[in-house]
């Protein structure tokens, strides 16, 4: 069922905020009622709400210091102070707080109507009855942290203002994705989005992909090519790993942003262009702009509004949801029915280090699905993937515990499972070797491809 949005409505007058609760639900809200500012912090904690409404006179913490809370954590969220002992000193400490609107009661109740759908339409970038929870613009993006709905909020804010974004992240935190949702939020939303890696395409070409060129401008232009900006006209187009741009594009890139023309290679005219221009980069530009590697006009047209997309590591409360959706996505894509994780399996998934992020958890999680015979992932499986990840490096306990296991089978195996002849091989008494193999649960049995005697 479809609501007008989520409302976290915080009052300790239980009689008044059951008679809010039934007037806003009445109206078509999702009211998520808390009798005090620390149960609607804990509400804050679960799930993320479209507008909150709040009594500014207390028990325990107050509306004021609640206001400073919620801001501090999530800065876009629209806050509407209730209270019966207003003031203009209230209200002048409310506004400068980040507060949306202060009323004082008893107020009308279409007046708070007006101010929450005012804050929603502001806040979610909506016009007119379109509903604010309609969350397909973010439908490939899976999380339950309050840090990724803090950004996907500043996103979707920005997504009606026509100005470019800079995306900073890790490799591998999903910055094309949050690109895309950018656009699917957006008014340009059906028109095209295309995306380019500028450090995947050789130098001497990125200029043609993304300027396009003209028949016979340089060996091989057949005929004339429009080019990757042009192909975004009256949409949005994403440039990913932007630093590694070379400084004479860099410079042609700019004119773009400043007067909305590119000039293909090889032709003497400008092609007027519509497009948004969102970009997304590992590095530290700011440090590189300084530094001289990267033209500081430029970063300051493409870093008008910043987002950071926290690593992996910084939101574990995602891996299981995301465990859980690529599992489902991959044993389709493979023609096998996993059901799941076994309990160890998942717990070393949400304890793992992932120095690649989203990217390498589902690396990881596609080879143990590939290699999957049974319909739950086991601990060993996931193991084995993880360790063969690349930049991987293992604690020292642990690496010396895997090459330990693997010299004793290997032994094993060269001796058809006679533990005499592995112990003479090992150097090692057969008594002190058949402690190894039972610390590592070896079998010898499971070695001996015949009779053998010991």
């Amino acid at each position: 069922m479809t609501t007008k949005g989520r409302i976290l409505l915080v009052d300790d007058d239980t009689d008044l905020l059951r008679l809010l609760s039934m007037r806003l639900d009445a109206a078509g809200y999702q009211v998520i009622a808390s009798e005090s500012a620390e149960q609607a912090m804990a509400h804050l904690a679960a799930q993320r709400p479209h507008l909150v409404i709040t009594d500014l006179r207390m028990g325990g913490m107050d509306g004021m210091a609640l206001l400073e809370r919620i801001h501090h954590l999530n800065p876009a969220l629209p806050i509407i102070i209730l209270t019966a002992q207003g003031s203009i000193p209230d209200a002048v400490s409310a506004t400068k707080l980040g507060a949306f609107a202060f009323l004082t009661k008893p107020f009308d109740g279409k007046a708070l109507v007006a101010h929450i759908e005012n804050a929603l339409r502001l806040a979610g970038g909506i016009h007119g009855a379109e509903l604010i929870d309609d969350e397909g613009w973010r439908r490939d993006i899976v999380t339950r942290s309050p840090a990724m709905e803090e950004l996907l909020s500043q996103a979707r804010l920005v997504a009606g203002a026509d100005v470019s974004v800079f995306i900073r992240g890790q490799s591998g935190t999903g910055k094309e994705l949050l690109a895309r949702a950018i656009h699917n939020a957006s008014p340009r939303r059906d028109a095209a989005f295309v995306a380019v890696n500028c450090g995947a395409i050789p130098e001497p070409l990125l200029e043609s992909e993304l300027f396009g060129h003209t028949k016979g401008s340089f060996t091989g232009a057949t005929q004339d090519y429009r080019g990757l900006i042009q192909s975004a006209h009256g949409g949005t187009l994403f440039l990913d790993e932007i630093g590694d741009m070379p400084p004479a594009l860099q410079v042609k890139l700019l004119r773009v942003l400043e007067d909305r023309l590119v000039r293909p290679v090889g032709s003497t005219r400008n092609v007027a262009v519509d497009v948004r221009i969102l970009s997304a980069t590992h590095r530290d530009l700011a440090a590189e702009a300084v530094a001289g590697h990267f033209r500081e006009d430029l970063y300051y047209r493409l870093n008008v509004v910043a987002l950071e997309i926290p690593p992996l590591n910084e939101r574990r409360e995602d891996i299981p949801a995301l465990a859980l959706h690529f599992l489902t996505r991959l044993s389709a894509k493979h023609g096998k029915h996993i059901k799941g994780y076994s309990p160890e399996a998942m717990e070393l998934l949400v304890g793992a280090a992932w120095p690649g992020n989203v990217r390498q958890l589902l690396n990881v999680v596609e080879q143990a699905v590939a290699l999957c015979t049974t319909e739950i992932i086991s601990t060993a499986l996931l193991q084995k993937a993880i360790r063969a990840e690349p930049g991987n490096v293992p604690p020292l306990m642990e690496a010396r515990k895997n090459f330990e296991r693997d010299y004793l089978a290997q032994l094993l195996r060269i001796t058809n499972g006679n533990v005499t002849q592995a112990a003479l091989l090992a150097k090692r008494n057969r008594t002190e070797f058949y402690k190894l193999l039972h610390r590592h649960e070896l079998d010898p049995a499971l070695f001996k491809s015949g009779p053998t005697s010991e």
